[in-house]
């Protein structure tokens, strides 16, 4: 046995710091017992923190010693572990060797030796969790190194986020951790209580939105953090998880959350710029307003931007780059750059002012593509695009003009050639005039009451000008782009709440610090201030609630710097507005006035080697400023000639950056600072923020290499200062910083007082009194924690050493007398086994001797023996040989005679046996000569018997023979007609054309003579026109007028002929009506023709299949009277009924006819079946209906386990051959009828029961059913036994249809359901087969959702062991009934899990349900046990602890005795599902992990879990019983190895397991699975039994 003991203990000094010096007290026990006792552990090793349950008995044991330790003051002493500061790494922790006054020499853990003065070490706790804690409030030192320390810890283990408070603290990983952002996360944050679950981004928003929804009120989370922290993905993280809250409202096809993360790229392109810490920094603050309507759905978005860095745009510092837009721009394709006229950025002024032009590995072409691509997600144009990028060149050329003096007094022109190309090109891009652009930049106009004056600027001034030309150009494009997105994302004007998203750029301190740090620093100590009331305002609210108080605490404000910065009219922005409207201010002047106003101000500080910059002492540290540029950075002039020359532009996009300004600013320069306005926009900001409430999350950057697993303990305590993280926790300390639960408390510092622990007192006062005891001042106990003053835990922890001290050293008594015995126990042992070994050797001696003479002795009697025995063997082979000769010769004599005797009777044996087999075939043939005879006379009287069968057979037979001719005939007949048909068509057609033709033709020759006779009478009237006066002779009137009689006769003739030609048009349209008319007469009987042949086809094939089946009936008979003695009653019986039959005619066609009331397979003439009687059927079959359905609503139970419902059903539909019909309403009225009754019911015994009877019936589908296009089994169908003449006979005896054997349904009788035909079922039934399908899948579902919802509540607390004071495990010392009634109340949620198993196995039961289906349900419930405890496991430390693997355990073995009681036919692999929480468990509670290697884990203890689910058990496990250790560190490193190597797949990375919710069996596996059953028994209900219409159902007996 071995003890190991390191102590230190440090006092209280009186002094007060900011960070509260309260110093530790720490032990550390390691101990190694080897007990051979078998309730104790075989090794504890490294108790210290809370598991002190060894010690404790020591404690109880001797109480009064113990207390005398008590009484000096707590002192430093040799061997505290403190933290003491380090240049390097900013602290580092050490032990304490030597104490010399106030000054302590410590040993550092880096192997330095560190002096450093007792006011700046921190202590440092060493019971501090392996992994660190998720809130450090939970600290029990809240300071600088305290804070460092956890914040390394958990990054180390890939735990980027960490609670300050409601504050969350996010560590920037620089690798994809996809695994914490997939949708099983967001479903585990969803709706669950703050700090609940680890750190998340998902618990601040889910936060938000849950006090938006429950309080109605706008929520605000302020993303800060410096460049390069994370803030924009923590952004998309936090508007990931709103969408995914609020729904997802689609606009055009995106998300809103979608469309402002597409605006990301333009935002960017225009809004950020390299910086010295970032490539990528934000130089704007962005305000995301996400918009929810009053279901919390989301229903628009806006952003808002504030404090853009417009003087970036002309001026920038090395190694820092303008904004993107720039480089992108020169990186265009070449057509872009000749358009615009660019270049390489170094050719121009405002890029060239720093040598940085590209960054690595970052390609400017190809981010100018992906900045154009996102324009137009985010629906700019084309035509805008390329006016927004003429913009951008716009103002490089402008930047790009220099200028010089002119002819006339201070003033300025062009300098050259370069710099007029450059204002020509600028004057193009932006459409305006040349001259007007020169003279807005080198000119001023001046308005005086009596003249209008122009006055020329100097180069200064126009290179001012200028800058403000392009500051302000690109100002208003920036805001222009904000507009146009917001337009596109749209905002929902009707929208009362709203969560907003603050993306704001950080505090900033670099060695030359701006104009431009100065406004970031003012916006941080804006923000700052709003943060330190909100965290005041939590710490009263935590106060508030505890009901403790609080009146007297101080709260510390930085109103003091914002005072010295915006004050009017003494502030510092205020003074710089006053020395920029002053043309002669310099920055001397500036920096002197400041220097005189504020000489007695303690933020501010003059610094003593320079005489123009001065510092600021902000809440993050002092930053010294260089005035030099202040005051042209601040001057933001509204000149009216840039508003007049941009107004003027031919380019609608430039005219809608600048709309008109108002009249009385238009007429003449007016003073505009960008500090004022800055200010202006923070206190919209502002109020913004105050009317929302508040979240916090600090994005910190761990290093500035940017790459993983890298973390800088001076860049973060810079980064958590700037992020007002460190204030806060100096707010808390001057207050309450240590806060501890009761149970914590209590299990800590019960053992200071026994007797706090031994009455029978609650934990608060249990806590009271151990406070009481110590003489503890200041403290608080509030309603379930307790609250102490800084410095009061140090002591507290010194007490408590002493007492562990003291222990240890009674422990250490104990032990060594106990070793010293043992000792002399082994000495005395061993001289014992000394004096036995002597005593033993003389033994052996004296054997050795008797051992040799017994050896001469037998050697002297062995080797007179030999030579006896050798002599004998000599005269023993001798008379061997002389035997040996006799013998043989004796031998072959007798040989001899035996075979001669043998040859003897082998002769005799041969004749016998010939002369029996000649008798025994001359016997043999005179008996087959009988019997061949005797059975050829009764052969011939049999085969007169079956001439006459036959002869009725030939009969059927020449009639089909007949009937086939016929159709033969028919056939032919009608391919007559078709092509008759077809000649008659072809002919007509040639006729009509024909006719057309003719047609044509006299319509043409009719047009012409009326045309030629037009021309006639125009010709006549012409010529009487021109005639000359009467005086002419005679004879030419007389030529005349035969003229016109000729052409008159002309005319006459053809008249005649046209008429002619309309008689024929006439004749021939005629005929073609004739000939259409006689075509429909043909069509109409080809058509009838093929009816009738239809129909004596479908005759035919009835007749066909009547014939198979006398066939297959005469095949019978033939068998029976070979293989049967001749039965005069069968054959006559056949007789008769074959007769009957043939007499009959149709005879089984008309019986099925008789059964089937549906079946429209069989075409009746309609003359056949009158319409009353079909009347009546329709309404019998309706009231058939109608009675079923009001017979399945009723519960009418189990018959054995068969569900009389789904038999019934069944039944019916087969009696009324329902599957085979094509129209039907009954299948819609049994599924209306389930659906009812399942949806309006919630309770499970009502579901198990139409489980089991959809079930039944489905498998009673699935095995008759078939489809009707399955051709293939029509033969086996036609030729079934139960379509013969005597199974159809038996079914009308029986009342049962074709196809179906009520009698068993297994099998196991004749004709079973291997022989039985299926039914062809027509749509409706294949339709009704899926329905029903569904409806099983359906109640499953339901079924097992139920009992999901009644355990999940059971579920959240048999994750974590209900917690055990103190006091109650002292007192357990003495249980023995108790302790079994408070392990049963241990357990009592998992019983509760156990019982409702239970009742719902037993309902299943009740109900019958197959199963199949009940292994499948309680596989399902258990994979859901599986998931929901595994996933509770990873995400909350405090389960992750050895007592809560033993509590968990024990409910196992609950969950597995239950398995066993309900057997494998139910419960099948329930067991099995539950290997992920198993194996999780058995590695919470092994013993000695850091002894395993990763091999043995992952492959031996915990096969099924991934490395990820590993490394996050390792990690967050604590023992809270013995203080054993996890993993050893080359386990955790080896995971994490395994693991980056795997970054890259999604699935991998994801450690929390996912509820499979889909149906896990398909139709045929619930065929397959259910067992056979009879159905012919089942007795139908009272309802429907005395019924005539349902007398199929009664059951037949034998």
């Amino acid at each position: 046995m071995s003890l190991s003991l390191s102590l230190s203990v440090l006092f209280t000094p009186s002094y007060n710091h900011s960070f509260t010096s309260f110093l530790p007290l720490s032990l550390s026990l390691d101990l190694d017992l080897d007990l051979d006792c078998a309730q104790s552990h075989a090794s504890v090793s490294s108790v210290s923190g809370d598991s002190v349950v060894l010690l404790l008995f020591w404690v109880t044991l001797f109480p009064e010693d113990i207390l005398k330790l008590w009484g000096t003051p707590v002192n430093i002493i040799v061997g505290s572990h403190v933290w003491v500061e380090d240049p390097d790494i900013a602290w580092v922790d050490g032990e304490v060797e030597k104490i010399n006054g106030q000054e302590v020499v410590i040993q550092a853990t880096t192997g330095k030796q560190v002096t450093a003065k007792l006011s700046k070490i921190y202590p440092k706790d060493v019971e501090a969790p392996a992994g660190g804690v998720d809130d450090m409030t939970k600290l029990s030192y809240l300071h600088e190194p305290g804070v460092l320390q956890n914040l390394k810890i958990r990054y180390e283990l890939n735990e980027i986020y960490t609670y300050t408070g409601n504050i969350l603290i996010a560590i920037n990983p620089f690798q994809r951790l996809p695994h914490i952002y997939d949708a099983h996360m967001m479903q585990q944050y969803k709706g669950a209580p703050f700090g609940e679950l680890s750190p998340h981004v998902f618990a601040v928003a889910d936060v938000a939105y849950r006090a938006m929804i429950n309080e109605g009120k706008s929520n605000s989370i302020l993303v800060s953090g410096e460049s390069g922290a994370g803030k924009t993905e923590t952004t998309k993280m936090l508007m990931r998880y709103l969408a995914y809250l609020g729904g997802r409202a689609v606009t055009e096809g995106r998300t809103v959350e979608q469309q402002v993360l597409e605006s990301n790229p333009v935002l960017e392109a225009f809004g950020n710029a390299k910086t010295v810490r970032n490539n990528n920094s934000s130089r704007f603050g962005k305000f995301v307003e996400i918009q929810f309507d009053k279901q919390g759905r989301i229903s628009g978005a806006a952003i808002r931007t504030y404090l853009l860095e417009r003087s970036r745009v002309c001026q920038i510092s090395d190694p820092e780059r303008n904004y993107h837009c720039f480089y992108l721009l020169c990186a265009a394709p070449q057509e872009e750059i000749e358009k615009y006229k660019l270049g390489h950025p170094k050719t121009f002024h405002y890029l060239n002012q720093s040598k940085c032009f590209e960054l690595v590995g970052i390609s400017d072409a190809h981010d100018y593509l992906a900045t154009r691509r996102a324009m137009d997600i985010v629906g700019i144009s084309e035509k805008e695009q390329e006016a927004i990028f003429r913009v951008v060149a716009a103002i490089l050329h402008i930047g790009n003009i220099e200028f010089t003096k002119g002819k006339e007094v201070d003033s300025s022109v062009p300098k050259d050639d370069k710099a007029k190309f450059h204002l020509k090109t600028a004057a193009e891009l932006l459409m305006c005039d040349l001259k007007a652009l020169e003279d807005a930049l080198c000119k001023r106009v001046m308005i005086t009451p009596e003249e209008v004056i122009k006055r020329s600027l100097d180069p200064q001034s126009a290179v001012t000008s200028r800058d403000g030309l392009a500051k302000t150009v690109y100002s208003r494009l920036f805001d222009w782009l904000v507009d146009k997105i917001n337009n596109s994302i749209g905002q929902d004007a009707n929208s009362r709440s709203l969560i907003g998203v603050l993306d704001i750029y950080g505090f900033e301190s670099f060695k030359t610090n701006s104009f431009e740090q100065f406004c970031i620093n003012f916006t941080n100590e804006k923000l700052q201030q709003h943060f330190n009331q909100h965290v005041f305002k939590m710490e009263q609210e935590e106060y508030t609630k505890e009901a403790i108080n609080w009146s007297y605490i101080e709260f510390v404000d930085n109103q003091d710097v914002l005072d010295l910065i915006e004050k009017k009219p003494g502030g510092i922005v205020a003074l710089l507005d006053e020395a920029c409207m002053f043309p002669k201010s310099t920055h001397e002047t500036f920096a002197n006035k400041l220097y005189q106003t504020f000489k007695n101000h303690k933020r501010f500080v003059k610094p003593k080697l320079s005489r123009t910059d001065f510092a600021v002492a902000h809440y993050a540290g002092e930053v010294l400023y260089q005035s030099e540029l202040f005051l042209d950075k601040n001057k933001d002039y509204v000149i009216p000639e840039h508003q007049d020359l941009l107004e003027a532009s031919k380019c609608p996009f430039v005219v809608g950056l600048f709309p008109p300004l108002p009249e009385e600013t238009s007429k003449s320069s007016k003073f505009s600072s960008i500090g004022s306005r800055f200010k202006m926009q923070l206190q919209q900001l502002m109020e913004t923020l105050n009317s929302t409430e508040p979240h916090y999350i600090r994005c910190v950057k761990p290093n500035n290499l940017l790459k993983p697993a890298i973390f800088e303990n001076v860049n973060i305590m810079q980064q958590l200062r700037c992020g007002g993280v460190l204030e806060a926790i100096r707010i808390s300390c001057a207050g309450y910083p240590t806060r501890k639960p009761f149970f914590e408390f209590i299990n800590r510092f019960g053992l200071l007082s026994p007797a706090a622990l031994e009455g029978n007192f609650d934990e608060k006062v249990a806590s009271q009194k151990i406070l009481d005891n110590m003489g503890l001042k200041g403290y608080q106990i509030g309603k379930t924690k307790v609250f102490l003053r800084a410095g009061q835990m140090a002591e507290l922890d010194a007490r408590r050493a002493e007492v562990l001290s003291s222990a240890a050293k009674k422990i250490q008594r104990r032990i060594r007398t106990h070793q010293a015995q043992k000792r002399f126990m082994v000495l005395r042992k061993a001289t014992i086994s000394l004096q036995a070994i002597c005593r033993g050797r003389l033994s052996c001696k004296l054997y050795e001797n008797l051992r040799r003479e017994a050896a001469v002795m037998k050697i002297q009697k062995n080797g007179r023996r030999y030579c006896s025995r050798k002599s004998y063997k000599k005269l023993h082979v001798a008379s061997l040989v002389v035997q040996t000769g006799l013998r043989a010769m004796s031998a072959r004599k007798q040989f001899r005679f035996r075979k001669q005797t043998k040859a003897a009777t082998i002769v005799q044996a041969q004749w016998r046996s010939h002369r029996a087999i000649s008798y025994y075939k001359k016997l043999k043939n005179g008996v087959i000569l009988s019997q061949t005879r005797w059975r050829g006379r009764l052969a011939k009287r049999e085969l007169r018997k079956l001439k006459m069968a036959s002869r009725e057979t030939g009969a059927l037979k020449e009639a089909k023979d007949m009937l086939e001719k016929k159709v033969e005939e028919l056939t032919y007949r009608v391919q007559l007609e078709k092509r008759s048909r077809s000649d008659l068509e072809e002919a007509k057609t040639q006729e009509i054309a024909k006719l057309q033709s003719s047609f044509e033709e006299m319509r043409k020759k009719v047009e012409e003579t009326n045309a030629l006779l037009v021309k006639e009478r125009e010709a006549a009237k012409k010529a009487a026109e021109e005639a000359p006066p009467v005086i002419k002779e005679t004879q030419v009137l007389v030529e005349d007028t035969k003229k016109i009689e000729l052409m008159t006769e002309e005319l006459e003739s053809v008249k005649a002929t046209l008429e002619n030609e309309k008689q024929r048009a006439d004749d021939a349209v005629g005929k073609f009506e004739e000939a259409q008319e006689s075509l429909e007469d043909k069509k109409k009987k080809l058509e009838e023709s093929e009816k009738k042949g239809q129909q004596l086809q479908e005759s035919l094939t009835r007749m066909e299949e009547k014939c198979s089946n006398l066939e297959s009936e005469n095949k019978v008979l033939r068998q029976q009277a070979v293989s049967m003695a001749p039965n005069k009653f069968l054959s006559g019986r056949s007789r008769s009924i074959l007769q009957r039959g043939s007499e009959s005619g149709h005879f089984a066609v008309d019986a099925r006819s008789n059964l089937d009331l549906h079946s429209h397979s069989m075409n009746r003439d309609p003359s056949e079946v009158e319409d009353k009687p079909q009347k009546s059927l329709n309404e019998k079959q309706q009231e058939n209906h109608e009675l079923l359905i009001r017979c399945i609503v009723q519960h009418l139970g189990f018959q054995g386990n068969r569900p009389i419902t789904a038999c019934i059903i069944y039944k019916c539909l087969l009696q009324w051959r329902s599957f085979e019909v094509e129209r039907t309403s009954v299948f819609d009225r049994i599924i209306q009828t389930i659906g009812h009754a399942i949806e309006t019911q919630d309770n499970n015994n009502t579901l198990a029961y139409w489980l089991s009877n959809t079930s039944t019936l489905l498998l009673l589908l699935q095995r008759t059913l078939k489809a009707s296009g399955a051709a293939g089994m029509a033969p086996q169908r036609r030729r079934s036994s139960s379509a013969t003449l005597f199974g159809r006979m038996n079914q009308s005896f029986r009342g049962a249809p074709p196809g179906v054997n009520f009698a068993m349904i297994n099998g196991t009788a004749g004709g079973g359901a291997d022989t039985l035909r299926q039914v062809e079922a027509k749509y409706p039934a294949l339709l009704f087969k899926q329905q029903l399908t569904a409806y099983v899948e359906k109640i499953y579902g339901m079924i097992r959702d139920n009992l999901k919802k009644e355990i999940s509540p059971l579920l959240g607390l048999c994750i974590q062991a209900p917690r055990t004071s103190r006091a109650s495990l002292v007192k357990g010392a003495s249980r023995s009934v108790g302790n079994t009634a408070a392990q049963q109340a241990l357990i009592a949620h998992w019983q509760g899990i156990v019982k409702s198993l239970t009742n719902f196995l037993n309902t299943l039961k009740s109900n019958n349900v197959p199963s199949f289906l009940v292994r499948k349900v309680f596989t399902q419930i258990f994979s859901f046990i599986n998931v929901q405890l595994f996933n509770s496991l990873l995400l909350r430390r405090e389960c992750c602890s050895f007592s809560n693997g033993e509590y968990v355990k024990a409910g196992l073995s609950e969950l597995e005795h239950w398995c066993f009681k309900a057997t494998d036919e139910y419960a099948g692999s329930s067991w099995d599902e539950l290997k992920h929480i198993r194996q999780a468990i058995g590695f919470l509670v092994i013993h000695q992990k850091p002894k395993k290697n990763l091999d043995e884990i992952s492959h031996d203890l915990c096969p099924v879990l991934s490395i990820q689910q590993l490394y996050r058990i390792s990690t967050m496990y604590w023992d809270d019983k013995y203080g054993t250790h996890s993993v050893s560190p080359d386990v955790i490193a080896n995971m994490r190895v395994l693991m980056t190597e795997d970054s890259n797949n999604a699935v991998s990375n994801s450690f929390l397991l996912d509820d499979d919710s889909s149906i896990p069996f398909s139709v045929d596996d619930l065929s397959k699975s259910m067992e056979r059953f009879e159905i012919a028994d089942i007795e139908p209900p009272p309802l429907i039994r005395e019924n005539s219409g349902f007398s199929f159902l009664l059951p037949v007996s034998d």
